[in-house]
């Protein structure tokens, strides 16, 4: 492996990653335009940290990259807004998707069947733990109007969300084994 600290280094490790880390992207968002953002900080968050790298194989740069792209979607999902610090930092602007773009994307990575594996397992949910997530996820309400809709205090709130989350975490994973990121 090239030595990622170098320039050519770190383009060879964007060239042979960058599907990699959309598509992980992209499973967790469900949207290509934000898998797109959330892919190039991921790549502006590592070439400012790329002195920082310790590992010496490809499968650990990969591990480094997804680590950098799991705290982004993270980020991402707490707070609902992109972080554009490293970009920002760097004068790295992110291309605008062309028309058909975002639609490629999403076939490649897969997405059209995890959607529809998605909205299976919400079906399965019990109601409560549904609406719940509805409010919370979707609609994005804070936890105390996500209690006050649903008539229960805000800690049963939180927990109809939580479990709901990992019912949910749970069973597509078990669907989608073998094909992550």
């Amino acid at each position: 492996m090239e030595e990622i600290t170098t320039s050519n280094g770190f383009v060879a490790l964007y060239r042979r990653e960058s599907e990699l880390v959309l598509r992980f992207c992209a499973r967790r968002v469900l949207d290509a335009e934000t898998a797109v953002d959330l892919c190039a900080e991921t790549f502006a968050q590592a070439f400012r940290g790329r002195r920082g790298f310790r590992g010496t194989t490809e499968p650990e740069a990969r591990a480094w990259l997804l680590t950098i792209a799991q705290r982004q979607v993270a980020r991402y999902l707490k707070k609902g807004v992109l972080d554009r610090r490293a970009r920002e930092a760097l004068g790295i602007q992110t291309p605008q998707l062309l028309e058909g773009e975002a639609e490629e994307i999403e076939r490649r990575m897969g997405m059209a069947p995890l959607r529809a594996a998605l909205a299976e397992e919400l079906e399965r949910l019990g109601g409560d733990q549904r609406e719940a997530l509805r409010l919370r996820v979707v609609e994005e309400r804070p936890y105390p109007e996500v209690a006050s809709s649903l008539g229960v205090s805000e800690a049963t709130a939180r927990a109809r969300v939580s479990r709901g989350l990992r019912a949910l975490a749970a069973s597509l994973e078990v669907r989608w084994e073998g094909e992550r990121p």
